[in-house]
């Protein structure tokens, strides 16, 4: 348990429901008439719903153990991705649907920070940016190149990303996680 004064950015709560929300901002108010108070926009861990809550100055709050810890792909097992722990070497079975959209970046011996709560995997995450190679996309036509527009590219993980007409087959790019963007050749 804490209190509303001890909120700060990241921090994992469990509110009414057993449900548990992020705090992604927070703000002390202390207006001259009347008590301070909390106001809060948190973000549910699970659906990533994202909505805003005031909080009475010093109510007591209950804060989740989240364990996040920085874990190797390894392989798929039936529907489960398998994760190992980099420091204890436990292996982790973690199931399609929370890893989601993950997948479409995530090479085998990838790096991912993988959440755990009371032993429940909560999400998988990836850096930022990762460095992946073009399966298969069509050549540039010669005179497209002065448009400056996109194409369609299969990444050797099996996503589909838009890329500049002058990439090829074959090449590494960088790719932005949280969006599906090209970002550059790697």
């Amino acid at each position: 348990m804490a209190t509303t004064n001890d909120l700060k950015t990241g921090l994992v709560l469990k509110l009414e429901g057993g449900e548990l929300w992020a705090v992604v901002e927070f703000q002390h108010v202390k207006p001259g008439k009347g008590g301070a108070f909390v106001r809060t926009k948190l973000k549910n861990v699970l659906s990533g719903k994202v909505v805003d809550k005031t909080f009475n100055a010093g109510v007591k709050v209950e804060v989740a153990n989240v364990d996040r810890r920085e874990m190797q792909y390894s392989y798929m097992d039936g529907e489960d991705f398998v994760f190992m722990d980099t420091e204890t070497y436990d292996m982790l079975n973690v199931p399609r649907k929370t890893v989601g959209d993950t997948a479409n970046y995530l090479l085998e011996n990838g790096l991912a920070t993988v959440a755990v709560n009371e032993g429940n995997v909560l999400y998988v995450e990836l850096p930022a940016a990762v460095e992946l190679t073009i399966s298969q996309t069509e050549p540039g036509l010669q005179g497209d190149r002065s448009t400056g527009g996109t194409k369609p590219a299969t990444l050797e993980t099996g996503a589909e990303v838009k890329v500049p007409l002058f990439i090829t087959t074959g090449e590494k790019i960088k790719v932005d996680t949280r969006t599906g963007e090209y970002l550059g050749r790697a």
